[in-house]
C-alpha cells in the first residue's frame, strides 16, 4: 500500500506507486566447514545415483525401468503391472511419515541436504562460480556494463546450465524409455513427441528452477515450507541462534575483552546472512524460509575460530535446549516423544506390511472376465457352458508352465483341458470355456453361482512356486 505521509504529486507529472517491492538477487557467499561437506557428499550421492541407475543392467534389461508402453515395471529383481498399483501408493505412505517423522526430530534437514532443488541449486551455484567469481565479483559483474568479458562469462554458464538441464532431462526420461536405445536415438534426432516433450519440460524446469527461481521455489512454490510449522514443537531440532550469548552484537577487535566492552560473541559480520541461499538472518529468529542448510553455523564457527570464541553461536539445538539450558543427554531423552512415536509406529507398520506383502507376492496374476456377449449356453449332451477370458501375467523373469484349472460345483470342468507356458515377464489373455453337467445345474438352480479358477504350477520342486494363484468368478444356469 501506498505510504499515508506520502508527499502530494506535483501537477503535471506522473506519478507512479509501486506496490511490491522488486525482488532483489541473492548472490550466496560460498563457504566451507563440515557440514558443506555433508552437503556436498550428499550431492555426489545423489546424482551418482540419478545418473547412474539408469544405466546398470539386471538379466538383460535395464535395472530400474518404468516401461509405459508395455505396461511394465522393473525394479531389480520385481516385474510391477498396472494392477500392482497399490505398492506405489504404500511408497508414497512411508515417504510421507518419514517425512513427518524426519521433521518432527530434525527440522528440514531434508531440505538443506537432500531436496533435488537444494541439490541443483549447489551444482548451479558451483558453475555459477567457476565462470563468475565468488560473491563479490558476481555483483560487481552483474552491475558492470555489458563486454566481451561479461558476454562469455555470462553466455558460458547460461550453456553449461542448459546442458546440464537437457542431460538431467534425457536421464528422467531413461527411466521410461530404455536408456541405452534412448542413447542412440539422439544421436539421429529419432525420438517420439512425448519423449521430445519431457526432455526440453524436465530440461527447462531443472534450469529455471536451479539457476534462476532458486529461494523462491523454497520460499513461495514448496508446500512444505508452509505446513512445517504444524510438525515443529519446542523439541525439534533447528538451526538457532543463541541470543543470550551473542547480544548485544557489535564489531570489535580480536584482542578486545567483549565483557569489557559489554558486547556479545556476535561480531555483526553478517558472513551468516551472506553465505544464507535464502538470504534470511537467522539471527531474527526461526523463520519458515530457513532450510536447514547449515551453511549459517560453518561461517559462524569459523568466525569464532579466528576471534578465539568458543563455537556453537549458530548451532543445531532445540527452542526448549536454549531457554533451559538442555545437556544433550536431555535434549536426546525427549526425542521419543508423542507424536515422534506415533509417527515412527505408522512407519514401522506400513513398511512391515509393504516388505510381507511382496515377500508372499504371487509370481503369476490371474485375473477374471466373464464374456458379457454370452451369459450361458446350452450345448450338446445337455451341459450348461459360460464363457470367460482370463488374464495372465508372469511376475517374475523366468518361464513358468502351469495348467488351469476350476472348482466350486459337482463336474464342472473346462470344455478342453490347458497347459500353457508364460515367458518371462509375460501377460497374456485367454478364452476358456466351463461346462458342467445337466444334473449339477438341475440340482444347483437357476442363478449366479461362485466358482473359484486356478493355476496349477507343472513345476512345482523345481524351481517354481508350490501353488498357483486362485480368482473367484460365477457361473450362470440360465431358467
Amino acid at each position: 500500500m501506498a505510504s499515508s505521509d506520502a508527499s502530494p504529486p506535483v501537477e503535471g507529472k506522473t506519478e507512479v506507486i509501486w506496490l511490491y517491492e522488486a525482488q532483489q538477487k541473492i548472490h550466496p557467499r560460498s563457504v566451507t566447514g563440515r557440514f558443506a561437506n555433508w552437503r556436498w557428499a550428499l550431492v555426489w550421492f545423489t546424482q551418482a545415483l540419478f545418473y547412474g541407475l539408469p544405466w546398470l543392467q539386471w538379466n538383460e534389461r535395464q535395472l530400474v525401468l518404468f516401461d509405459l508402453a508395455s505396461r511394465r515395471f522393473y525394479i531389480f529383481g520385481l516385474v510391477l503391472y498396472p494392477q500392482d498399483f497399490i505398492y506405489l501408493t504404500v511408497l508414497l505412505l512411508i515417504a510421507a511419515y518419514g517425512l513427518f517423522l524426519f521433521t518432527a526430530v530434525a527440522g528440514r534437514l531434508w531440505c538443506g541436504f537432500a531436496c533435488p532443488q537444494t541439490v541443483y541449486t549447489e551444482i548451479f551455484l558451483w558453475i555459477e562460480k567457476l565462470f563468475e567469481g565468488d560473491r563479490q565479483k558476481r555483483i560487481k559483474l552483474d552491475a558492470a556494463p555489458w563486454s566481451f568479458d561479461k558476454l562469455w562469462r555470462k553466455g558460458g554458464k547460461h550453456a553449461v546450465w542448459i546442458a546440464l538441464g537437457l542431460w538431467t532431462g534425457f536421464t528422467f526420461v531413461g527411466y521410461f524409455t530404455p536408456i541405452k536405445q534412448l542413447w542412440a536415438e539422439a544421436f539421429t534426432l529419432g525420438f517420439g513427441p512425448w519423449e521430445w516433450f519431457w526432455v526440453l519440460f524436465y530440461g527447462f524446469a531443472t534450469y529455471g528452477n536451479a539457476g534462476f527461481m532458486r529461494e523462491q521455489v523454497c520460499k513461495y512454490m514448496c508446500p512444505y515450507a508452509r505446513f512445517q510449522s504444524a510438525m515443529f514443537d519446542k523439541d525439534t531440532l533447528i538451526i538457532s541462534y543463541d541470543a543470550e550469548r551473542g547480544e548485544p552484537r557489535g564489531s570489535r577487535s580480536k584482542k578486545a575483552d567483549p565483557k569489557e566492552l559489554g558486547l556479545g560473541s556476535c561480531i555483526d559480520c553478517t558472513l551468516c546472512v551472506q553465505v544464507c541461499p535464502t538470504g534470511i538472518d537467522i539471527r531474527e529468529g526461526l523463520q519458515y524460509e530457513c532450510i536447514g542448510c547449515a551453511a549459517c553455523i560453518d561461517v559462524c564457527d569459523g568466525v569464532m575460530d579466528k576471534m578465539g570464541y568458543p563455537r556453537g553461536l549458530i548451532r543445531y539445538d532445540t527452542e526448549n535446549g536454549l531457554a533451559q539450558h538442555l545437556s544433550r543427554a536431555q535434549k536426546l531423552r525427549r526425542v521419543l516423544r508423542p507424536r515422534v512415536l506415533i509417527y515412527g509406529s505408522v512407519l514401522i507398520i506400513v513398511s512391515t506390511a509393504l516388505l510381507a506383502s511382496l515377500l508372499m507376492r504371487s509370481p503369476v496374476k490371474l485375473d477374471v472376465v466373464r464374456d458379457r456377449a454370452v451369459l450361458a449356453r446350452l450345448v450338446e449332451d445337455g451341459y450348461i457352458e459360460n464363457l470367460y477370458r482370463l488374464q495372465l501375467m508372469n511376475a517374475t523373469e523366468r518361464a513358468q508352465r502351469y495348467r488351469i484349472g476350476v472348482e466350486g460345483l459337482e463336474g464342472i470342468a473346462l470344455a478342453k483341458p490347458m497347459e500353457l507356458t508364460l515367458s518371462a515377464a509375460e501377460a497374456r489373455w485367454v478364452a476358456v470355456a466351463v461346462r458342467v453337467p445337466p444334473q449339477t445345474a438341475a440340482q444347483a438352480g437357476a442363478g449366479a453361482h461362485t466358482i473359484r479358477f486356478r493355476l496349477e504350477p507343472l513345476e512345482a520342486g523345481q524351481g517354481g512356486p508350490a501353488q498357483g494363484p486362485q480368482e473367484k468368478s460365477t457361473f450362470v444356469v440360465p431358467r
